[in-house]
């Protein structure tokens, strides 16, 4: 047996495995040069792998090819471009609504959401025109704090040799899930920065200590991103469990107990504390647009053993690659006998029951709080990952594992590769990465072993971890780059900001004149425009677009992505009218958007004349009936008729006709129809319909000829599904009129602050006055001197009645939740602050007791 396997031997028998091996709190010799050098070393290695990956691919800011991958650049890089602008003060709205996006939002809930965590606080560090990169630092300092964070809980957990720590903390924070999910949604990376440190919260709660600072951790953690705080605590839930069974310290059932108690005690006070927060996110959610629901569907064993390999990515299967020698590591520790047998079972039951609830529904909704994700199923897999590791430290802590533990471990390692040989998931680099480091391994475990008999070849030993750590590099270096490359021929994409985006952002920023009226940029390539380039328009894409704004747009015509949470935005006069859309942006590309380049393009403003943002309409619209067009929705938004809508337009298999005045502008509206539509005479023009993800928007084809002939020629790529007015024709002047009704009637002034809009009216109007906003949960208003009420809904529109006294009207948002988040916020300070006095009243009478104990010299 090697000496090392002996001295592991004998601590298990004497400290359960835990290292720790006398009373809670007992000191911890020898531990504090480790606890630094490890979580150091672990984060220098994350971070020059990451980077290396991120070389490999090319990918920017090591390369020219964009990293923006479907949310990643159509929700997270405009967010923190946003993020950046509102901390430096330079955004109209305030920390509770977001006038720039889906014409007003609940900003307190989107910043819960996506940009509460520490680490985004980075942005500001950045200029403006470099907010990719600041985005790309937020997420490497996040990965690379999740690396540091692990290395230090497994020294926690049992003492042992710290470039072990270090080297299986990076194998953490550059698992499979991290390439293939987190670095593509840094808000998740928030959970795997939370995991370790919820385990060390847990920790202290079982040995007593540090009672303020643990419920503190599990605040920031649960504020940071509380949806994988979630899962993190749910897994440190399961590590706590083990460790209370497995280890000598807590071998009573009322040290066990006590144990749990503490825990539960820091996790409700931390929840509470985030939960001003929390609570309005919760709300948020519960108003927003809903999703189709996903039924859980398994993933074939054959795919999920797959990803325990290098270089696979699927957003189908559970991401568990977290390198093959940390991964061989941990499959020894059933068959290590040098670990004491009670922390052998724990922990391998522990990671069997895990992963068996990845596969099973009921335990897979309890992993995302009662409700299956669309997208990704296995995004809790972090956290099985995390496990992995512990059981890897466990068994090689303080040694090379014996021969037959050694023996055991590869071949469950060369069995595992072998069933997973078929999977549709191996890429052409996977075999030849995985046995390159499985080559590694081996020639470090022998090099270990020899140094071990050998009492003066210290050489050896350090030669084994450099193999190691080449391995795990290797390994990971590579996995990082074929993922990358993978994702970007596979999924939507967004282009690298550039000189696109910053001509609009100059035209939006010169023509703004909010709040007299909205600039709209248009689109620009990605998604959020309005958080990247400026303006008020109706572009959001976010998980608590409320539903009210979904079905208000989509009513009017507007189309929109991800089932309709991304609502865009609309270039229709009419639309322009109802939401005081005075100055509109128009860019076009003036070159093939590509990866690996700048977009460029033409752009071109334009100012019309539109009511103000505040309005006075009847009292009642007419009646809604279900089957109105957008055109019909609009008029009686609008208060007049300014279409001619064809009673009946003919559709003649893949032709439509109608009649409509010589000179108007011809609309075609069909949300679900995919393929193209050519006015004779014009250029086709694209519609994406693709329900329920994709509704297309009313888009113009040209204008009505003389003979007042309309012949549509369709070109569909699936079948062809048309509402039953698919075709309206604009007649100018009649617009023209209905716009100098309604400003003429309208507010005479509007001010504006970060959530509270105030509008002056003509003496004596009466009927309704008509905010150009969703009616989104939050909004209050009142006329006159009278107290903030509920607002009141016209046609999905914010609204005041009037008694034509009130010369003036106000309305002010506040998110839902906020109220009952701050008491149950200031209810949890409350607890904390009395759990820290009775913390130090028990210190104070330890030390008391200490001082007089019999054996205690008088001095």
């Amino acid at each position: 047996m090697p000496p090392a396997a002996e001295t592991v031997l004998d601590e298990d028998k004497v400290g359960g495995g835990d290292g720790a091996g006398g009373r809670p709190g007992a000191p911890r010799r020898g531990l504090r040069a480790p606890a630094v050098a490890a979580p150091l070393a672990a984060a220098l290695l994350t971070a020059v792998l990451l980077c290396l990956a991120g070389r490999l691919s090319r990918s920017h800011p090591f390369g020219p090819v964009t990293r923006n991958i479907v949310d990643l650049g159509q929700q997270y890089l405009p967010y923190h471009a946003y993020w950046r602008a509102f901390l430096l003060g330079e955004t109209h709205g305030d920390a509770f609504l977001n006038w720039n996006s889906g014409f007003g939002a609940n900003f307190l809930g989107d910043i819960g959401t996506y940009l509460s965590s520490p680490f985004d606080l980075l942005v500001v560090a950045f200029p403006a025109d470099r907010i990719e990169l600041a985005l790309y630092v937020v997420t490497a300092a996040k990965i690379t704090a999740a690396g540091a964070a692990m290395a230090l809980l497994l020294l926690r957990l049992r003492p042992g040799r710290w470039p072990v720590a270090a080297l299986l903390g990076t194998a953490y924070a550059l698992s499979g899930w991290t390439f293939n999910y987190g670095a593509t949604v840094p808000m998740w990376l928030d959970g795997l920065v939370a995991f370790p440190l919820l385990c060390l919260v847990g920790e202290w709660a079982r040995t007593g200590r540090r009672p303020v600072l643990g419920p503190l951790v599990v605040a920031l953690a649960w504020i940071a991103n509380f949806y994988t705080a979630y899962m993190a605590t749910l897994g440190a839930a399961v590590v706590l469990v083990v460790r209370l069974l497995t280890c000598e310290e807590t071998a009573g059932a009322r040290q066990r107990v006590a144990g749990a108690l503490r825990a539960a005690r820091s996790v409700l006070i931390g929840i509470g504390l985030a939960a001003p927060l929390v609570v309005v996110v919760f709300v948020a959610t519960k108003v927003a647009d809903p999703t189709p629901e996903t039924t859980f569907a398994p993933a074939a064993w054959t795919e999920v053993l797959a990803r325990f390999l290098p270089a696979t990515a699927s957003v189908a299967s559970p991401a568990l690659f977290i390198g093959t020698p940390a991964l061989a590591l941990a499959l020894t520790l059933p068959f290590n006998r040098a670990v004491a047998p009670r922390v052998r079972a724990g922990w391998t039951a522990a990671i069997v029951l895990v992963a068996l609830s990845l596969q099973w529904e009921p335990t897979h909704l309890l992993w995302h709080a009662g409700a299956s994700p669309n997208g990704i199923p296995y995004r809790q897999t972090f956290v099985l990952c995390g496990l992995l590791l512990v059981a890897a430290w466990f068994s090689a802590a303080r040694g090379v594992p014996r021969p037959a533990a050694l023996l055991a471990g590869g071949a469950l390692l060369g069995a595992l590769a072998w069933a997973a040989r078929g999977s549709v998931d191996i890429d052409r680099w996977t075999f030849p990465a995985f046995g390159a480091a499985a080559f590694l391994t081996l020639a470090a475990v022998l090099l270990a072993l020899a140094g071990a008999r050998r009492v003066h070849a210290r050489v050896l030993p350090v030669l084994a971890v450099v193999l190691l750590v080449a391995a795990q590099a290797g390994e990971a270096a590579v996995t990082g780059k074929r993922i990358e490359e993978q994702q970007r021929s596979e999924v939507s994409w967004s282009p690298r900001i550039g000189p696109w985006h910053e001509e609009v952002a100059r035209e939006a920023a010169r023509a703004d004149a909010w709040p007299q009226h909205r600039t709209d940029p248009g689109e620009v390539p990605g998604g959020n425009d309005v958080l990247l380039v400026g303006g008020q328009g109706a572009d959001y894409y976010s998980s608590l677009t409320a539903d009210v704004t979904s079905r208000t747009l989509a009513s009017l015509g507007f189309g929109h992505y991800a089932k309709g949470r991304h609502p865009v935005s609309l270039d229709n006069p009419v639309t322009d009218a109802l939401f005081s859309i005075g100055t509109r942006i128009r860019s076009r590309p003036a070159e093939p958007v590509r990866q690996d380049a700048l977009p460029r393009a033409t752009v071109t403003a334009a100012t019309t004349p539109v009511p103000p943002l505040v309005t006075v309409r009847p009292t009642e619209p007419p009646a809604t009936h279900p089957g109105d067009s957008a055109f019909a929705r609009q008029e009686r938004l609008l208060g007049s008729d300014v279409y001619e809508l064809p009673p009946a337009p003919r559709r003649t298999g893949r032709t439509v006709t109608a009649r409509c005045p010589a000179g108007s502008q011809v609309w075609f509206w069909a949300p679900e129809y995919r393929g193209t539509a050519t006015l004779a005479g014009g250029s086709p023009v694209e519609f994406e319909g693709k329900p329920p993800s994709v509704r297309a928007p009313m888009r113009p084809l040209g204008t009505v000829p003389d003979s007042g002939e309309v012949r549509i020629d369709l070109g569909p790529e699936a079948r062809v599904r048309l509402p039953r007015q698919p075709v309206g024709c604009l007649v100018g002047a009649r617009l023209d009129a209905a716009v100098r009704q309604l400003t003429a009637t309208g507010a005479t002034r509007v001010r504006a602050t970060g959530h509270t809009v105030t509008a002056e009216l003509p003496p004596g109007s009466t009927g309704v006055a008509v905010l150009a906003a969703p009616r989104i949960s939050g909004w209050s208003c009142a006329a006159g001197d009278t107290d903030l009420r509920p607002a009141r809904a016209y046609e999905g529109l914010v609204a005041v009645p009037l008694d034509g006294r009130a010369t003036t009207v106000r309305c002010s948002f506040r998110p839902p939740g906020l109220e009952l988040g701050g008491a149950v916020g200031a209810a949890a300070l409350l607890a904390l602050a009395v759990t820290g006095i009775r913390g130090r009243r028990k210190e104070f009478t330890r030390s008391a007791r200490t001082d007089r104990s019999p054996g205690k010299a008088d001095g």
